[in-house]
């Protein structure tokens, strides 16, 4: 079991995903990303992506089910993703480059960061469905 775990969201509007520009460390600022962050001692992963999503976008979200498979990052981290549904707050990018809804088939031609490129086909396939979380 990982001693850290990062959490990442998929919000899905309209049939489009919300993407954010990484702007920070110089080796990912550029790259798109599903916004999240770390898990606190003490809290649950579904806590935790509420409060990166409200802190990172300013908005407040639902979190739903596991979106695709565990990534690993180091031998003692590990990222996972979530569906997100947003119940309240505006999107603004306070720790992004920023913000870009895109459809299925622009998923591929985004530069991604790496962690998150193994989540496209899950994605995709989610869009494609037409499941609105």
């Amino acid at each position: 079991m990982p001693n850290l775990i990062v959490v990442a969201g998929a919000l899905i509007e309209h049939g489009a995903l919300l993407v954010a520009q990484r702007d920070r460390p110089a080796e990912l600022a550029g790259l798109w990303e599903l916004p999240g962050g770390k898990v606190a001692p003490g809290e649950t992963e579904r806590a935790a992506l509420a409060r990166e999503l409200h802190e990172e976008l300013g908005v407040e979200v639902a979190v739903g089910e596991r979106l695709g498979d565990d990534v690993a990052l180091s031998p003692t981290m590990v990222l996972r993703a979530y569906a997100v549904a947003r119940v309240g707050g505006v999107l603004h990018p306070h720790d992004h480059r920023g913000l870009r809804w895109v459809r299925a088939e622009e998923l591929d031609d985004l530069p991604w960061v790496p962690a998150d490129r193994g989540w496209i086909p899950a994605l995709a396939s989610t869009l494609r469905a037409g499941e609105v979380t």
